[in-house]
């Protein structure tokens, strides 16, 4: 057990049977009444933020989240499948739970896949990923306005916006926090 006083962001902890991970935490005391936390937090199973003022003496149970470095093999359909570098054993997450992430993933990336005692919650994806831009429309030209922009589709079927100046088959490097170009690779 954890004194709420000491959730800071990046902590897992469960509250009333679920897995949180803290967003945001701040400290509170007025005058007369007693300290509390004011704790902005996510769901791990359902990915939803909610915030709670919990009192200052309260406390919650930790929770000891596993991370494994794994290898994306392919997409069933309706199920992404996993392998473990290490031991070849391989597991399925519906591709429900990955609606966000597989946007982003290639057969063979390296990826941390993320449990809660057996339960798989999810993965982790590297925060900038270099992709190949398979499709982009022709920059117009005079349409050089200031950051002006085009659509573009990466090669997981992604459509990012990039510069005009990017062309088809060219490389480049997407955040996987927003889906936005961030630069060439």
């Amino acid at each position: 057990m954890i004194n709420v006083g000491d959730l800071r962001p990046g902590m897992t902890f469960q509250y009333e049977g679920n897995l949180f991970v803290v967003l945001e935490a701040s400290h509170n005391k007025t005058a007369r009444s007693a300290a509390n936390v004011r704790v902005k937090m996510k769901n791990m199973r359902t990915g939803s933020t909610t915030e709670t003022t919990f009192g200052g003496n309260e406390k919650v149970a930790k929770a000891h989240i596993d991370k494994n470095k794994m290898q994306y093999l392919y997409d069933t359909g309706s199920e992404l499948v996993f392998m473990d570098n290490a031991t070849y054993e391989q597991i399925e997450i519906p591709a429900a739970n990955l609606e966000w992430e597989i946007n982003f993933l290639k057969p063979s990336d390296e990826v941390e896949v993320t449990s809660f005692e057996g339960e798989v919650l999810g993965l982790s994806l590297p925060i900038n990923v270099p992709f190949k831009i398979t499709e982009t429309e022709p920059a117009v030209k005079g349409d050089t306005a200031t950051g002006a922009t085009k659509n573009a589709t990466i090669e997981t079927g992604f459509q990012i916006k990039v510069p005009l100046f990017i062309s088809e088959g060219e490389m480049v490097i997407v955040s996987t926090v927003d889906g936005k170009y961030q630069g060439r690779a």
